[in-house]
């Protein structure tokens, strides 16, 4: 990867706490620089406390990745930082149990808006802020996988999971020529707000794990769906 600086940059979406915050502290702690978004301007966060002690390398913004006007504002207060990596960290469910027909439309636009639509968004707009051989990607889900659905539920958060993973397919189709490696990453059911108190894996654990990942893509052009091993999901 190329930076304009010594350091490579990082630009995590939805880092203010759990499994986001915890990525941006693993970059910080293997030399990068890290730009975090959190959601909420008036909360004092984990990404704020990290961004104290990091002496200057961590950069805290706002966006709310379900309001398209807060991404030209974004843009703009970047435009003078070259990113080596650009990675959307978003994620929400509701209906856990409810069969797809009966999930209400707008709980239904909820979620495929945060887990689909907004990332692809944010990844379209900040895009050309991302070095020509550094990587983008998306926090997707081991459940967006349509071959390994062999039990149901979840249904709503599968089917936005597995949107996204067909969105950013063709983004990536869009880019087949270029330089960079783009990578769909299921993290394994982990303990955080959204995992839940029963998932299997920590993320203290887990978070060196799918930096590892991630950077193992660094200058492999095209599209991967990995978990957190390494290993191809099917799609």
């Amino acid at each position: 990867m190329s930076s304009t600086d010594q350091n490579p940059t990082a630009l995590i979406v939805g880092a203010s706490r759990g499994l986001g915050h915890a990525m941006a502290a693993e970059f910080l702690d293997r030399g990068w620089h890290v730009v975090g978004t959190v959601r909420d301007t008036d909360a004092r966060t984990p990404l704020h406390d990290l961004a104290d002690r990091a002496g200057g390398r961590v950069t805290v913004e706002h966006l709310d990745i379900t309001e398209p006007g807060h991404l030209p504002p974004l843009h703009e207060r970047l435009t003078r930082r070259r990113l080596d990596l650009l990675l959307v960290n978003a994620g929400t469910t509701n209906n856990e149990h409810t069969p797809i027909g009966a999930v209400p439309t707008a709980d239904f636009v909820e979620v495929m808006v945060t887990n689909a639509l907004g990332p692809m968004r944010v990844i379209e707009a900040l895009e050309d802020l991302v070095s020509p051989t550094g990587l983008i990607g998306a926090m997707s889900s081991g459940q967006g996988s349509i071959t390994n659905n062999t039990t149901a539920g979840r249904e709503v958060y599968r089917g936005s999971k597995a949107a996204l993973n067909m969105f950013m397919r063709s983004f990536a189709n869009r880019q087949a020529e270029t330089e960079r490696a783009f990578v769909l990453l299921a993290p394994g059911w982990i303990r955080t707000e959204l995992g839940g108190p029963d998932a299997p894996f920590t993320v203290e654990e887990s978070v060196p794990l799918l930096v590892d990942v991630l950077l193992s893509r660094a200058g492999t052009p095209g599209l991967a769906y990995l978990d957190r091993s390494g290993r191809s999901v099917p799609w």
